[in-house]
């Protein structure tokens, strides 16, 4: 069976490369920080944003135990705020929408910033760039907050970008991605 897993992070490595910047819009515990810091290595630089200090402290102790260089910034604000930290073009970017993991399922990501950070991230990514966003339509915020991204995307020129969704047809709740490109 297709891991939407495995495929969301091929398709960040065929746009991020040693050197780049890169973004983790929501870092949870750490797991895509991880990922974008080893991907562009000791000269490229990774942000990551969350609201909650659990995931930056759990973020932080991930990223030493797991051997990632000290090429990140960890952010404790609302992605939506991202163009107040990141001022340079941005090779890939990475959304995991919902709760974090392990934590209070209460606190979750919210259409009212999720949306004005992933216009900013439109606007930071650099040529031959990917911004991923993983949206979580099994509970009642996740399945409005998909639907106004889509919604959104879907109004882009396809000329400015080029917005792919990846879903499992025939389980509408299962998690599903969606991958905003930029043209070389």
């Amino acid at each position: 069976m297709l891991d939407l897993l495995d495929l969301h992070k091929k398709f960040i490595l065929t746009h991020l490369h040693p050197g780049d910047t890169a973004v983790d819009y929501t870092m949870g515990n750490g797991h895509d920080t991880e990922f974008l810091s080893k991907t562009v290595g000791p000269d490229g630089h990774v942000y990551a944003f969350d609201i909650q200090e659990q995931a930056l402290s759990s973020t932080a102790e991930h990223l030493k135990n797991t051997g990632c260089c000290e090429n990140y910034t960890l952010i404790h604000a609302s992605h939506h705020l991202v163009k107040d930290y990141v001022h340079e073009p941005v090779k890939a970017g990475m959304f995991n929408l919902g709760w974090l993991p392990g934590g209070d399922k209460s606190i979750t990501t919210m259409r009212q910033t999720t949306l004005p950070a992933i216009e900013a991230a439109i606007d930071l990514m650099d040529r031959d760039a990917i911004v991923n966003i993983a949206v979580y339509p099994g509970h009642a915020e996740g399945d409005a907050e998909g639907k106004l991204i889509c919604e959104f995307l879907s109004s882009l020129s396809r000329y400015r970008v080029c917005c792919t969704k990846v879903q499992i047809l025939n389980s509408p709740t299962s998690p599903y991605f969606i991958a905003v490109e930029t043209k070389p």
